[in-house]
């Protein structure tokens, strides 16, 4: 039988807390087996299971899309590099926006930080009367969003 490891084992090895293992269990994540005590015992596939969530989660995906993405890998076997290769073609659009975003962001967080507030007509935080409210959540202009 092929090395199980404890969940303290598993938060160790992923550097991800006990508690957002239970929780990514609940969500269908990852899967435990329970040993004769009744405690969690992972299979060592598992924590590539992980680091992928891991990953997801850095380039702003939420768990409901990383979930998705899991569910395209074969259950019957570990995952082959193109199984992995095939998931993650799925997420290169978006992390090519989330990267064009990010650069936007620090060139205008640049502007700001030069600006000093001596210019609040141009000022990408500026959102007097809420105007930018019709826009959606969050700092719009700074996310990109014209404030004409």
């Amino acid at each position: 039988m092929a090395k199980r490891f404890t969940i303290r084992e598993v938060a160790d090895r992923s550097g991800v807390a006990p508690s957002a293992l239970r929780f990514y269990e609940e969500r269908g994540l990852i899967s435990c087996e329970r040993d004769a005590a009744g405690r969690r015992t992972y299979a060592p596939e598992v924590l590539r299971r992980i680091a992928f969530i891991t990953v997801g989660q850095t380039i702003g995906l939420s768990l409901a899309e990383i979930g998705d993405a899991l569910a395209l890998l074969p259950g019957d076997r570990v995952p082959a590099k193109r199984d992995w290769e095939r998931v993650s073609r799925r997420w290169r659009d978006r992390l090519d926006a989330h990267i064009s975003r990010m650069q936007t962001i620090r060139q205008r967080l640049d502007a700001c930080i030069g600006c000093g507030c001596l210019s609040l007509r141009q000022c990408s935080l500026s959102n007097k009367r809420d105007h930018a409210a019709v826009l959606g959540s969050g700092p719009r202009y700074l996310l990109g969003d014209d404030p004409e």
